[in-house]
């Protein structure tokens, strides 16, 4: 079930009334609680302390819960530096863990010192210490840690806290198994929160106890919520129990609140971590497919007339010089040889010039030799260099 339970069962024994009677008889002499402690603004810290703690060793309930309670106490009567109430609250730990469990699952000192430096407490504790605590705490109780808490009463009543003729949502139980340990889950829940706030300290042990479990048939939605059976073995009435159940249900409805908020907060953080996601995912598909500002089109045409016009001038100073330099005794075949040469060489050249208005991949060809070879940003992954540069590569490299 998650938690550590006594070996011994006493509440399924022979003996369990006995033991409950003697319980309820001791929490009659328990001491006052005032609530006058000037750390008192502190308590929930170290409450939440010992519980880590005592999580840690896998110590009992029971152990946990007198830990607890001997803190309190102790704080109510003693003004005590936040120094010492480290101090205090280990030796509390060590003193519920004798006196609840067993020799082998005590914590040694070593191990506490290591769960104070993973929680972050600025405290080194020495044997010399925590023995001359020990004895301050055993003193100051006259020597009896023989005290209740709500926890010592829990089980015993868990035990009949479902029976065969109560309803769920209006319907007959069909899995008491199932419904108990549920109710064992939801009636540890609530003993906890009566350790967090010590408003829950004026109530008798037994009274939160029998509370836990009365408020756990209420969120279950079993009714009735509270059953003679339990009133006869609790000694409480619905009465009795009100005020403590409501302030139960309260918590649990705060509880609850603040849970959903946080999972509204992270539901919210991870849609504006989509939203961002998709924003920056456009921008970069924006920024790879937009419409480039080289036009090869338009500076096709100037390329063209520039590689030209220097043909042309070639052609015509090569006729020039032919009819400056040819002789007048020239054969008639000399001459047709200089024209058939000048006319080779022209019509070796001009096509090309001319034919790169027409030909499209001869223009292409031309354009691209001539000008710079424009190129596509490709990125690698999912990320960009410095997060706006992108790798050139070339647009025709093999």
């Amino acid at each position: 079930m998650g938690r550590k339970r006594m070996e011994e069962q006493w509440w399924r024994g022979e003996l369990a009334a006995d033991i409950h009677r003697t319980l309820r008889m001791k929490e009659l002499n328990l001491p006052l609680y005032k609530a006058h402690s000037p750390q008192i603004g502190m308590r929930r810290y170290f409450i939440d302390l010992l519980t880590i703690l005592s999580s840690r060793c896998n110590l009992c309930p029971t152990a946990r819960h007198l830990a607890v309670y001997l803190l309190d106490l102790f704080m109510d009567r003693y003004d005590i530096t936040v120094k010492q109430l480290y101090v205090t609250s280990f030796a509390c730990l060590l003193l519920a863990s004798k006196f609840e469990e067993k020799e082998d699952k005590v914590p040694k000192l070593e191990h506490l010192n290591n769960l104070a430096y993973m929680c972050n407490v600025n405290v080194v504790l020495s044997k010399k210490d925590l023995l001359r605590m020990e004895m301050l705490l055993l003193e100051n109780f006259n020597w009896n840690l023989c005290i209740p808490t709500a926890a010592h009463y829990i089980d015993y009543y868990l035990y009949a806290s479902v029976g065969e003729n109560d309803l769920h949502n209006g319907w007959p139980i069909t899995s008491l198994t199932k419904v108990k340990a549920f109710m064992e889950k939801y009636a540890y829940y609530f003993l906890d929160f009566s350790v967090q706030d010590h408003s829950f300290l004026h109530f008798r042990p037994s009274l939160i106890a029998a509370a836990s479990v009365c408020a756990s048939r209420i969120c279950m939605q079993i009714s009735p919520a509270w059953t003679a059976q339990l009133e006869l073995l609790t000694c409480y009435s619905w009465e009795h129990l009100a005020q403590c159940i409501e302030m139960m249900l309260i918590y649990y409805e705060n509880d609850i609140k603040e849970a959903s908020n946080i999972k509204k907060e992270v539901t919210m953080q991870h849609q504006q971590q989509e939203v961002m996601e998709n924003l920056r995912h456009e921008a970069t598909t924006q920024v790879l497919l937009q419409q480039s500002s080289y036009h090869p089109l338009v500076q096709r045409s100037a390329s063209l007339f520039q590689f030209q016009s220097p043909v042309q001038d070639l052609c015509s100073a090569y006729r020039d010089s032919l009819q400056a330099h040819r002789p007048s005794t020239l054969l008639a075949g000399s001459a047709d040889s200089s024209l058939h040469s000048y006319v080779a060489l022209q019509a070796s050249l001009q096509p090309s010039a001319q034919t790169l208005h027409v030909q499209m991949p001869v223009a292409m060809q031309v354009a691209l030799g001539t000008e710079p070879s424009h190129c596509i940003s490709v990125a690698y992954g999912s990320s960009y260099f410095s997060s706006c540069c992108s790798h050139p590569a070339g647009c025709f490299d093999g």
